[in-house]
C-alpha cells in the first residue's frame, strides 16, 4: 500500500508549540482522508525545531467508487420540489431519475448517484494546501512581498520548503502536485543549518529518516529527549554528581535543537550560598540548563549541563565557556538581589503590597491580604492551628511579592518568602505557611499538612474564589483566564487528604463573600415561629436574603469533586447521589458517603435494595400522578401489622432501619447507615413477590404506597437514590 510523506520545513518554530502543531497535523490529515472515504493503516506525526512532518502509511492508491440511492418527492409534487431534487442529485431531467412504489404512501422519485473513485493522488493535492493555508497556529505571520496581499499565506514562521510525495515501497513515489504561496511541493529537504546545509533528495519516508540523520537532525522529539536525559545523566556520573532532572525543561531543550550536544559547565563555589531554588530558577529560566547535585546529597554543585545544537570543532570549549559567562552574570544578580532583600524585614515591605493590583474589581494585593487574614482567622477551630500563627502567617504570605528576588524571578514567590521569614526568626509553622500556601499547584503537587500552612491556604484559595463569582467572572466552558478550576481543586485536595471536616455554606463561604461585601453578612430568617420572633434580634444593617453566591460557589465545588473522584475511580452518578441531599456541604463527609455507597452497592444487598427503591419509585410517580397528590406522610403502623405478612415486615424493617440509619449518619459513621439499610433488601424483595399495591380497598391501598414511600425516605438517609445510575 502506498504511503505519504510532508514535511514542511520553516525558520525556528517556538518549542513551546511544536508537540501540539505535529499533533494538529496528523489529526487534520487524516480527518479529511477519512471524509473522503481514505482509510489508511497508521499516522504518525514529528516536530523538529525547523519543520513538521507527517507519515500516513497503507493509503490506497485509488478510493472507491460510490453509489448511492437518493429518495426524492413524490410523483406529482411541486415543481419547486421536483427542481431541488434535480439539483441535489446532479440530474438534468427527471428521465434520469426512477421512479418507485412505496405501498402507504404512493410513488417516488429514485436517483442513482454513481460516482467513480478518486486517484488519491488528486485528493491530497485538493486537501493539502488547505490545510496548510488554515492551520491553526495559535500564533502566526506574513512575510515577504506577497504578505501585503489578501489571503496570503500566514504561518508560524517563514514557510521555506515542502516535501510531499505518495506512492508503494517498491516504486518511486510522485510528487503531490500542489503549491502554496509560491512553494511548490517537492522531493528537496535540508538537514541542520550549520552542520548539513547543503540539499537533500527524499523519496519515502524510511529515506527521509536516514537522509536527516545523516544530515544531523533527529526527527523524533522522543528520541532527542532521550539522547539529552542519558547523555547528561551519564556526564554526571562520570563527574561523580547526579542530574536534577526537569521533565519541562526536557521537553523545552529538546524543542530548540535537531542535534542535541551536552556538555558540563561550572560556577563559582561561592554562589552556593544563594538559595537552591533561586540558582535553579536563575539557570534554568536564563539558559535552559540542568542543575546538578552532589552525589547522594540534596545540596547544589557547583556545575550545570547544557544542551548544544553543534558539534564544535574545540569539543565545545568555546560554547561552554560562552554559557559559564552568562550564568556568571545571572548568579551575581541573584546575590546581589538575595544580600539586598535580606536587609529588609518582610514585615517592613508589607505598605508596597498597597500598591500592587490584584484585580480592578477586587482590590489591591494589601487588601487581599487583609481578606485572607480575616478568613484565615475563623479557621483554626476546625483545622486546629494556633490563632496567633494565623495571623502571623496571613500577614507575611504575600510580603515577598515586593522582594528583588521575585520581582525577578516570579515563579520563587512563596519559597522566597519562606527563607526569609525563618532568617528573620519567624516561627516554622509561619515558615511552612508563607512556603506553601499557594500550593497545590497541580494534580501531582504536594498539598500543604501544617495546620497554620493549612489555613492560609485554604483562606487564600476560598478568598480568590469568592471574588471572582462576586464580580461574576466565573470559567465559561474552556476559559478559566484565573485558574478558578484549579483553586476549587486545591481546596478540595487540602481538605481530603488533610481529613478536615468544615461545613462550606454553612461558615467558610459566607465569610468569604462577607469580606468582599464590605462586611455584610447575608443570612438565611426562619420564619417558622412568626415574623417578629424572626426579626427582632437582627442588627438593623442585616441582609435579609439568602446568598444565591454560596450556593453556587458549592455547585462548582461539586463538579470539581466528581472531577476528582472520577479520577479516583468513583461513580459520578454516587457524587450527585449525595449532593442531592440537603445540607451537603462538607466535602470530607461526602466523600466518605460516597465511598461508603459505592461500597454498598457493590454487593448484592446493595444492587438489590437499589432495583427494589427503583421500583418503588416508579409505582409512587405514577400512582402520585394519577391521583393528583403526593404520598408523602408516615404509613399506619397499625394498618401494615394487620395486613399481609410481607407488609407487616416491610413496615417493621423500615422503622428499625430509618432509626439505626439515621442515627449512624448522625455519628457520621456512613458505613453503618448502609448495614441498616441492607437489612431491607429481603423485606422489599418478599413484598414485592407477595403484596399487590393497588388493593381494592383504597386505605390499604393508600398505606401500602405510604410503606414505598418510606422506603424511598429510608434511602434518603444515605444519599438520593434517584440520582445512581442502573
Amino acid at each position: 500500500m502506498p504511503d505519504l510523506l510532508l514535511e514542511l520545513r520553516s525558520e525556528e518554530i517556538p518549542a513551546r508549540m511544536q508537540r501540539r502543531a505535529a499533533e494538529d497535523l496528523r489529526r487534520l490529515v487524516t480527518d479529511a482522508l477519512v471524509e473522503r472515504g481514505f482509510l489508511y493503516e497508521g499516522a504518525k506525526a514529528f516536530a523538529t525545531p525547523r519543520r513538521l512532518a507527517l507519515h500516513v502509511a497503507g493509503l490506497p492508491p485509488r478510493g472507491e467508487a460510490v453509489r448511492e440511492e437518493r429518495r426524492g418527492p413524490r410523483v406529482g409534487a411541486p415543481e419547486a420540489a421536483v427542481q431541488g431534487f434535480l439539483k441535489g442529485a446532479g440530474l438534468t431531467s427527471l428521465d434520469q431519475a426512477r421512479t418507485i412504489t412505496d405501498p402507504k404512501k404512493g410513488e417516488f422519485y429514485l436517483a442513482v448517484i454513481e460516482r467513480p473513485g478518486r486517484e488519491t493522488l488528486d485528493v491530497l493535492a485538493e486537501l493539502l494546501p488547505e490545510i496548510i493555508k488554515n492551520f491553526p497556529w495559535p500564533k502566526a505571520m506574513r512575510w515577504g512581498a506577497a504578505s501585503a496581499k489578501p489571503g496570503s499565506l500566514r504561518w508560524v514562521r517563514p514557510l521555506q520548503s515542502i516535501v510531499a510525495t505518495f506512492g508503494p515501497e517498491t516504486e518511486t513515489p510522485e510528487v503531490v502536485p500542489f503549491a502554496v504561496d509560491g512553494i511548490a511541493a517537492g522531493t528537496v529537504t535540508y538537514g541542520h543549518r550549520f552542520l548539513a546545509p547543503e540539499a537533500i533528495e527524499v523519496r519515502r519516508f524510511d529515506d527521509y529518516v536516514q537522509a536527516l540523520e545523516r544530515a544531523r537532525v533527529i526527527l523524533d522529539a522522543d528520541r532527542r529527549k532521550n539522547v539529552i536525559l542519558h547523555d547528561a545523566r551519564d556526564l554526571a556520573f562520570a563527574r561523580g554528581l547526579d542530574l536534577v532532572e526537569d521533565d519541562g525543561l526536557l521537553e523545552e531543550v529538546a524543542g530548540l535543537v535537531e542535534w542535541p550536544v551536552v556538555l558540563m559547565g561550572g560556577f563559582d563555589p561561592a554562589f552556593l550560598d544563594i538559595p537552591a531554588e533561586a540558582i535553579r530558577a536563575t539557570i534554568r529560566a536564563n539558559q535552559k540548563c540542568f542543575v546538578l547535585r552532589k552525589s547522594g546529597s540534596e545540596d547544589l554543585a557547583p556545575a550545570f549541563i547544557l544542551v548544544s545544537n553543534l558539534v564544535a570543532r574545540d569539543g565545545g570549549l568555546a560554547i561552554t565557556a560562552g554559557n559559564e559567562r552568562v550564568v556568571r552574570a545571572r548568579l551575581s544578580d541573584a546575590k546581589f538581589f538575595w544580600d539586598t532583600d535580606r536587609a529588609t524585614p518582610l514585615e517592613s515591605r508589607l505598605p508596597k503590597l498597597d500598591a500592587i493590583v490584584f484585580h480592578e474589581k477586587l482590590g489591591t494585593q494589601g487588601e487581599r491580604v487583609q481578606r485572607i487574614a480575616a478568613l484565615a482567622r475563623r479557621m483554626p477551630h476546625a483545622i486546629g492551628a494556633d490563632a496567633d500563627l494565623v495571623d502571623r502567617a496571613s500577614a507575611l504570605a504575600k510580603a515577598d511579592l515586593v522582594t528583588e528576588m521575585v520581582g525577578e524571578f516570579p515563579e520563587l514567590q512563596g519559597l522566597m518568602g519562606a527563607r526569609y521569614a525563618a532568617l528573620q526568626g519567624e516561627h516554622p509553622s509561619v515558615c511552612a505557611a508563607i512556603g506553601d500556601h499557594y500550593k497545590p499547584v497541580g494534580p501531582t503537587d504536594r498539598v500543604p499538612r501544617d495546620p497554620v500552612a493549612i489555613a492560609v491556604a485554604l483562606a487564600d484559595k476560598i478568598d480568590t474564589l469568592a471574588g471572582f463569582w462576586s464580580i461574576d467572572e466565573k470559567p465559561t466552558g474552556s476559559k478559566d483566564p484565573y485558574a478558578l478550576r484549579r483553586a476549587a481543586l486545591g481546596v478540595i485536595r487540602i481538605i481530603l487528604e488533610n481529613e478536615i471536616s468544615v461545613p462550606l455554606s454553612y461558615s467558610v463561604l459566607p465569610d468569604a463573600f462577607e469580606q468582599h461585601d464590605g462586611g455584610r453578612r447575608a443570612v438565611i430568617i426562619d420564619l417558622s415561629d412568626g415574623v417578629e420572633a424572626a426579626f427582632k434580634d437582627l442588627p438593623p444593617d442585616m441582609d435579609l436574603f439568602a446568598d444565591p453566591r454560596v450556593d453556587d460557589l458549592l455547585r462548582f465545588f461539586a463538579d470539581r469533586l466528581k472531577v476528582y473522584l472520577r479520577d479516583k475511580g468513583a461513580r459520578h452518578d454516587l457524587v450527585d447521589a449525595v449532593f442531592a441531599l440537603p445540607g451537603q456541604d462538607d466535602l470530607l463527609l461526602i466523600v466518605r458517603r460516597v465511598e461508603a455507597l459505592q461500597q454498598f452497592l457493590d454487593t448484592e444487598d446493595g444492587k438489590n435494595l437499589l432495583a427494589g427503591y427503583k421500583r418503588a419509585a416508579n409505582i409512587l410517580r405514577i400512582e402520585e400522578k394519577k391521583d393528583g397528590r403526593a404520598y408523602d406522610a408516615e404509613p399506619d403502623a397499625g394498618l401494615a401489622a394487620a395486613g399481609e405478612p410481607a407488609e407487616r415486615a416491610l413496615a417493621e424493617a423500615l422503622a428499625a432501619a430509618g432509626t439505626e440509619a439515621s442515627a449512624a449518619v448522625a455519628r457520621e459513621d456512613f458505613a453503618g447507615a448502609m448495614r441498616a439499610l441492607s437489612a431491607l433488601r429481603a423485606p422489599v424483595d418478599a413484598f414485592f413477590q407477595d403484596v399487590t399495591v393497588n388493593a381494592p380497598d383504597p386505605r390499604l391501598r393508600e398505606n401500602r404506597l405510604l410503606l414505598l414511600n418510606a422506603l424511598r425516605a429510608a434511602t434518603r438517609e444515605v444519599a438520593e437514590f434517584s440520582k445512581i445510575e442502573g
